[in-house]
C-alpha cells in the first residue's frame, strides 16, 4: 500500500538497530554520543537565534515559536542519517532490543550512561568553544533571548512540570526516530523525522539532550537565578527521568507490545532477511546495486535472503 516499511517491519528494525548499539565498542558509543550531542547543539543555537526577534516576541510569540520548531528538526535529522547517538533515542532503540530478549540489561543500562555523558561532552564543547568564546550570542538582542528562554526553561518551571513535559519531549523524539526508520530513502526518512520533532519544540517540551546546550549557555551568558546545582536538580534529573518514561515506555514498550511481543525472531523478514541472532553483526543501512529498497541487517552480509552470496 506504501512504498515504506510496515509499522511491524519498523519495530523489527528498531529492535535490530538496538542490537546493533547495545553491542558497539564503548569508545565508538562514547564518540558518536559526542557527535550527536554537537549536531543537536548547533540546531538549539538556530533556535535560539530564530526567537531573538524581540517585535515577534512581543506581538507574536506564537508564531516564532513556530517558526523556531519549524527548522530545529535538521539537528536530529542530521543525527539520525549519520547514526549518532542520543541518550533518550537510545530508551528507544535498547530498550526495545531488550524486552525481544536480543540485548541484557546491563548492556542496556551501560549504553545508556555512556551516551548520556557523551551527548552532554558534546553540548558543553559547542557551548564554550563554538557558540560562548565564538560571540554568537553576545550582542544585545540574541544575549536578552537567551536569558529570557532559559529563565523560562529553567527558573520559571516546577520540578513536576519539567518531568512532565520531558515525557512528551521524548515521546515525540522516539516517534520521530520511529518514522525516520520506517522511511526506505532520503527525503522519506527526514519527513518522518521532521513532524515530531517540530512538535515537541512548539509546545516547548523539556529534552534532556537538548537542555544540555540551552541551560548551559543560559549559565554562560549570566542568567540570574541559574546554577549548576540548580541545573542538576531541575533541569537534568527531571527531565531524564520524564525522557526514559517518554522514550522507553510510551514508544518503545508500546510499539514492542503491539507489533513483537510473541512473535518468533525470524518471522518478520526485512527485505527478506531475517533476524540472525547475532549480537554482533553489521549493520547495512545504504542502498544494494541489485536494486533492492534499503535493508537492516542481522545476518552475515556474505549470504542472501536466500542463502546464495549477496550481491556487491
Amino acid at each position: 500500500m506504501y512504498n515504506c516499511y510496515s509499522p511491524q517491519e519498523t519495530a523489527e528494525i528498531v529492535a535490530r538497530a538496538g542490537v546493533a548499539k547495545g553491542n558497539m565498542r564503548l569508545d565508538k558509543v562514547f564518540f558518536s554520543s559526542v557527535s550527536a550531542g554537537c549536531l543537536l547543539s548547533f540546531a538549539c543555537a538556530t533556535a535560539l537565534s530564530t526567537n531573538a526577534a524581540p517585535w515577534y516576541q512581543e506581538n507574536a510569540p506564537g508564531l516564532i515559536r513556530t517558526l523556531s520548531a519549524l527548522v530545529f528538526p535538521y539537528g536530529l535529522c542530521m543525527i539520525v542519517l549519520t547514526g549518532a547517538d542520543l541518550c533518550t533515542g537510545s530508551f528507544m532503540f535498547t530498550g526495545m532490543a531488550v524486552l525481544q530478549r536480543r540485548l541484557s540489561l546491563l548492556k542496556m543500562l551501560i549504553h545508556w550512561f555512556v551516551t548520556f555523558w557523551g551527548n552532554l561532552a558534546g553540548s558543553l564543547f559547542i557551548v564554550a568553544l563554538i557558540t560562548g568564546y565564538g560571540g554568537i550570542f553576545d550582542s544585545a538582542a540574541y544575549k536578552t533571548e537567551v536569558i529570557k528562554f532559559v529563565t523560562t526553561k529553567q527558573v520559571t518551571p516546577g520540578w513536576h512540570e519539567v518531568f512532565l513535559r520531558g515525557i512528551g519531549a521524548n515521546w515525540l523524539v522516539c516517534l520521530a526516530c520511529y518514522l525516520g526508520m520506517s522511511g526506505r530513502e532520503y527525503i522519506s526518512k527526514i519527513v518522518g523525522i521532521w513532524w515530531p520533532t517540530f512538535a515537541f519544540v512548539s509546545l516547548g517540551f523539556d529534552h534532556v539532550v537538548a537542555n544540555m546546550f540551552f541551560v548551559p549557555m543560559g549559565i554562560w551568558q549570566g542568567t540570574p537565578g541559574v546554577s549548576v546545582g540548580l541545573y542538576i536538580w531541575k533541569g537534568i534529573i527531571p527531565a531524564l527521568i520524564g525522557n526514559i518514561i517518554g522514550g522507553a515506555l510510551f514508544v518503545g514498550a508500546y510499539y514492542w507490545y503491539q507489533y513483537l511481543q510473541g512473535v518468533p525472531d525470524d518471522a518478520i523478514l526485512i527485505d527478506g532477511v531475517p533476524y540472525s541472532g547475532s549480537a554482533s553483526g553489521p549493520v547495512d543501512l545504504g542502498r544494494k546495486k541489485t536494486g533492492d529498497e534499503e535493508t537492516l541487517r542481522g545476518v552475515s552480509p556474505e549470504k542472501g535472503p536466500r542463502g546464495g552470496r549477496a550481491q556487491d
